[in-house]
């Protein structure tokens, strides 16, 4: 490794990937953010243009090119959810490096590499989806992430599909009308309650990574006292801590040992209505847990990832 040796992360996700490259120090270059790398929506073809664009993005920042890229680690969405695209999206790396210098997982990686710097612990992702990942020495693992028609629980997407079921019943008088129905209707400025159904299910319907955004609308109506808005986020921080404990035990990690714990996501943009359940729940499944401030933004976390993998190789 060279002191000008560029080291590349990208942080595949289900609304943007962000593009990091530093160099030998860990020093942040270059960044730049486009559209989602969720293949099941924009497809393996959309994959490559946004992940090469990217690449472009950064290195025209530097005036450098791709062969001066050392390592690259690309944690992309859904990686090894589906065998065919999986071996598909391995491949496209190489198509738009031009090169064979990098290494391919789940977005989830660049989660954990991010909010604890590589180091042992368990990062919860708590974005447009949900899952977690962590490493105990040689030991890793990954949890939830299921995806959004029956999993994903606590993330954006769950948190705004709960807000519009809950919107649904109030509406019928199935539950009690709080801010929730007055926040929906005003955000879609509707004549009419069912005129939701064209904004979820119509032509014209936004990304999954557009429904997800509603959770912040949910968020507005918990901080205005909606009863059951601040139910859903206190399901959703439970939901969380149970995957932080499924791979507590999935690691091995033994009682008394403590387990560094972060999180990423804009799902935790809500603050305290998502982390305070959250944390209480932690507690509640053990007194092991030790909750960090995640350290770095995940991209950030996929190019240090990269500078890890290359120094490992040339050990």
């Amino acid at each position: 490794m060279t002191t000008h040796a560029l080291y590349l992360g990208v942080d595949g996700g289900g609304t943007k990937t962000r593009f990091a490259l530093v160099d030998g120090a860990g020093t942040l270059l270059a960044e730049s953010q486009l559209g989602t790398t969720y293949h099941p929506q924009v497809g393996l073809d959309g994959v490559r243009r946004i992940l090469g664009d990217g690449i472009t993005a950064v290195l025209d920042q530097l005036g450098r090119t791709r062969s001066d890229i050392a390592q690259a680690f690309f944690g992309l969405p859904a990686y090894g959810e589906d065998s065919r695209a999986t071996a598909a999206l391995q491949a496209i790396p190489a198509q738009v490096l031009g090169h064979d210098r990098y290494a391919c997982d789940n977005d989830m990686v660049c989660g954990w590499a991010g909010s604890l710097a590589c180091a042992d612990g368990i990062n919860i992702i708590a974005g447009t989806g949900s899952m977690g990942y962590g490493r105990r020495g040689a030991a890793a693992a990954r949890a939830g992430g299921w995806g959004e028609a029956f999993s994903d629980e606590g993330s954006a997407y769950w948190i705004a599909t709960q807000g519009l079921n809950a919107f649904s019943r109030m509406s019928d008088g199935r539950l009690p009308r709080g801010p929730l129905h007055a926040i929906l209707r005003a955000h879609f400025n509707l004549v009419d309650d069912l005129d939701i159904c064209a904004h979820v299910y119509g032509e014209d319907v936004g990304t999954r990574g557009d429904l997800a955004r509603l959770s912040v609308q949910v968020a507005q109506a918990a901080n205005a006292g909606d009863a059951v808005a601040i139910g859903i986020f206190q399901r959703a921080g439970e939901e969380l801590a149970q995957i932080a404990e499924a791979l507590r035990v999935l690691l091995g990690f033994q009682p008394g040992e403590t387990v560094p714990l972060s999180y990423s996501g804009g799902a935790f943009s809500a603050g305290a209505l998502l982390m305070q359940p959250f944390q209480a729940a932690l507690a509640k499944a053990s007194t092991d847990f030790e909750l960090r401030t995640p350290i770095h933004a995940p991209h950030y976390g996929a190019a240090l990832y990269a500078l890890q993998l290359a120094r490992q190789q040339a050990a």
